[in-house]
Order: structure tokens, then sequence, then C-alpha cells
């Protein structure tokens, strides 16, 4: 799914997404290529995820997994915690990727 979170002002978004193998994969609804485009963002067609900049298409079950390109920014192990019903995603590592999120969203078609 898709989680807005608003860190001081900014707002931002969270893809999470079940596994295959049962482990919760995570990133940031924004492309590593494309973010300061204003439209280097995912929209779910099924089950992948299409760029709205480059209409780059990936399954879900790669969030996380594949870093580079034109894919969402992962949000790694060492930055989150989860148990059964949550994901904690540090204020730290959310205030810091800020700057992926200035330009998102700005234009849309």
């Amino acid at each position: 799914g898709f989680y807005p979170v608003d860190v001081d002002g900014t707002e931002m978004e969270v893809i999470a997404v079940m596994a295959p193998d049962g482990t919760i994969r995570t990133a940031f609804n924004t492309c590593q290529i494309c973010y300061g485009s204003g439209r280097g963002y995912y929209v779910q067609e099924g089950d992948q995820l299409v760029c709205q900049n480059c209409g780059n298409r990936f399954d879900m079950s790669q969030v996380e997994m594949v870093s580079g390109g034109c894919n969402p920014w992962p949000i790694l192990d060492e930055d989150k915690t989860t148990d059964e019903t949550n994901i904690t995603i540090s204020y730290s590592f959310l205030k810091k990727s800020v700057t992926l999120f200035e330009n998102w969203k700005s234009v849309q078609y």
C-alpha cells in the first residue's frame, strides 16, 4: 500500500508491500532517477508499479530489492524496524530524505 508521511511540512509517501517470502518491503514513492521532475512517483497497475514520468514498470515484489535506475528509493532494514503490525522508520532517516520530495507531484497531467 501507499502510506503518506508528513515530515515538518514536507509531504512524503512510503510504499510497503508483502513480499512472496512473507517479509515486508518498503521504499519511498519517488523514483531514483525521475524524482526531480515533479512526476517521479509511482501508481499501482495490477501487481506492477509504473513511474509517472518515464513509464518504467516493475513488479511490486521488487520493492526494496532493486536500487539504482528508475526504481523507488529503497528503505532498508537499517533505517526501519518492523513487527507484526507496524513499520517504524526513523525520523532522522525521513528528515534526511525530504529533498527527494521537494518537487514531488508538482506536475500532474
